[in-house]
């Protein structure tokens, strides 16, 4: 029997039973569990190169989930563990020398010497997609036995340990879109976070140029109204081999597999905790792209949409509610990598500044928790407001509510042209330069042309027209869009335009026109950015959602790595920001005052209680 240092603490000490040395050796062509073995991939290499493999493998589990490894230097001829498989003439393992692959053979016997030096690693192959399929109730599209599952190479990186360095390798089937869900819980039922997705959407995401055209397998094609949905694949072992240009190794060959007794943290079925059961939802349609993040994780933050749906001005904002958009924009943004985030709206048009308190306290709060997220933010304002918003941040980063600047840009264009040219380098919409636009209590152009104030005032002589660049937006793929606002005429609410006409007041002539892909509906306009930024922590705090962002490749955050809590809005930063508005006279929208309160409402009373408990929601003090 072969000696075994094993990573898992359910493997008991020489529990491989492979036949990697026979001419018939101990493989099968399938991936399910036969008589309580489970089967595996092997990889062979230079014992001098095992600690690096080892720490690539626990690096990038997803691709890689390692079940154990060989001692270098004690090949002997195991004992029989499954039944042979009777295709014993096509090949099973393939050879590399230096990164090119030199050969396929059945047996490795004739290397029994150079294998003394070698070390064997067993990477877990029993997600079956085929038993995911039938528990999910869905038909499989290639009958069994017709060739391994297709595969393929994505520009989605590795994380690089000592030389080893490849793309992600996935495979892909394709779901229809109302069993979507269903197929990523069954998924994971059976074997935890090894059956759930990478990707769910548009394979361009990934960098496939080519369904049609897999680097492995045969192509499955999609049916109308299917999603592609992607699985990290094993065969990223072979990328990596061929990476890494060793004078000599081996590997399964694609779709073939040794039969091992050696155990893996599989979950058992219907045992998954709130915190692991995946909930599928779609952010975005061009391209086509779903987001996947905990059960525990959606429920608190639609409890966050519920608390700042609350209505203080009876303004009959509860008729444009609509569910999920908080979720679904906060998906969005945290799959995003840069953000232009806009604020300002100049109610008070008889006074200098014309700008009201509710909106930049919002935006500058979201822009500190992306800030923390690594994420790229700036800011975009009227011209007229560009002195105003730079002392404004200036002094947030003084003051600690902020940690550094954000680039306050302005847009004065007065074409589509001008507005691709600004949201895009070189005009280029495949060269984004932002992919989610966030407007916070901005003033939305209505139907008519004009901008208006709750009063049915026209302010357009005070904006410049950011709303272009929303409505630009809608065309270029991968740009993402989301508004938040409490009246209906602030921009992004076109989505809701007709609820506004019909339950606000002066809705017909007020509304705005131009739509965002999510309307974040909010009491107060502050609330809605103080609620993106916590679910944001919300969904970067979840196990689920991580690992779906990093495409399960690189290493898990681990607990207290990050310390996000930090950035969330707090009833001292928010009392800090208001404090600085207040002291560059900037007043409450619905009073006219200068003063700590926002659209009328006291800061102590009303906001600091609503912060509290998002917060409380947010860090499970609630």
């Amino acid at each position: 029997m072969i000696t075994f240092t094993l990573h898992l603490k359910s493997c008991p000490p020489s529990a491989i039973r492979s036949l990697i040395l026979w001419k018939k050796p101990n493989i099968r062509n399938k991936s399910s569990m036969v008589a309580g073995l489970r089967p595996a991939s092997v990889v062979v290499l230079h014992r001098s190169l095992a600690p690096a493999f080892e720490k690539f493998c626990q690096t990038n589990s997803g691709p890689l989930p390692l079940l154990g490894r060989s001692e270098p230097g004690k090949w002997v001829s195991p004992t029989m563990g499954a039944v042979p498989d009777t295709r014993m003439d096509c090949p099973q393992f393939r050879k590399y020398e230096f990164g090119a692959c030199t050969g396929s053979m059945t047996s490795l016997e004739e290397y029994s010497e150079q294998l003394k030096d070698m070390v064997t690693f067993f990477l877990d192959c029993s997600f079956s997609l085929e038993g995911a399929l039938e528990k999910a109730g869905i038909p499989r599209r290639d009958p069994a036995g017709h060739g391994h599952v297709c595969a393929y190479k994505t520009t989605v990186p590795c994380a690089t340990i000592a030389g080893f360095s490849c793309p992600l390798v996935v495979t892909m089937q394709p779901i229809p879109k109302d069993k979507l869900e269903r197929l990523v819980q069954a998924s994971c039922s059976m074997v935890g976070q090894q059956g759930q997705p990478v990707h769910i959407g548009d394979p361009g995401l990934l960098g496939i140029k080519d369904l049609s055209k897999p680097d492995y397998g045969n192509p499955v094609a999609c049916q109308p109204g299917d999603v592609p949905v992607f699985w990290p694949s094993q065969l990223t072992s072979l990328e990596a081999v061929s990476g890494h240009k060793t004078p000599l190794a081996f590997t399964s060959a694609p779709g073939c597999t040794v039969m091992t007794d050696l155990k893996g943290m599989e979950a058992q079925a219907g045992c998954l905790t709130p915190e692991e059961v995946p909930e599928v939802h779609h952010i975005s349609q061009d391209p086509l792209h779903y987001s996947i993040a905990s059960a525990s994780a959606v429920q608190k933050i639609r409890e966050l949409e519920t608390i700042i749906g609350i209505d203080p001005g009876n303004r009959g904002i509860g008729h444009l509610l609509c569910k999920d958009e908080l979720l679904r924009a906060s998906l969005s943004l945290s799959h995003s990598h840069s953000v232009l985030v806009t604020t300002g709206f100049p109610t008070h048009f008889n006074h200098e500044p014309p700008e009201e308190t509710d909106g930049p306290p919002g935006a500058i709060a979201l822009a500190a928790f992306l800030q923390a997220l690594e994420k790229g933010v700036s800011m975009v304002v009227d011209q007229r407001a560009l002195n105003l918003f730079k002392k404004l941040v200036e002094e947030a980063v003084e003051q600690g509510v902020l940690k550094t600047q954000i680039p306050i840009l302005t847009y004065q264009g007065a074409s589509a042209e001008a507005a691709q040219a600004f949201l895009c380098d070189d005009r280029d919409p495949k060269c984004l330069r932002f992919d989610h636009l966030v407007a916070i209590e901005r003033t939305g152009r209505a139907a008519d042309g004009n901008y208006y104030n709750a009063r049915k005032m026209n302010i357009k002589h005070l904006v410049d027209p950011i709303d272009d660049l929303f409505l630009v937006a809608q065309k270029i793929p991968g740009v993402s869009s989301t508004g938040v606002g409490d009246g209906g005429n602030e921009l992004g609410m076109g989505k809701v335009k007709e609820a506004v006409k019909r339950h606000i007041r002066n809705g017909d002539v007020i509304a705005c026109d131009v739509e965002a892909d999510f309307a974040v509906i909010a009491g107060v306009s502050n609330w809605g950015g103080y609620a993106l930024a916590c679910a944001l922590h919300i969904l970067n705090s979840c196990e689920v959602h991580g690992r779906y962002l990093r495409k399960a490749a690189g290493p898990s955050r681990a607990p207290g790595e990050h310390n996000w809590t930090e950035a969330l809005p707090s009833i001292n930063k928010e009392e800090t920001m208001l404090g600085i508005l207040v002291r560059h006279k900037v007043r409450s929208g619905v009073s006219g005052r200068v003063g700590m309160e926002v659209d009328g409402l006291p800061f102590h009373d009303t906001h600091a209680q609503m912060i509290q408990k998002l917060l409380d929601v947010t860090t499970g003090r609630g």
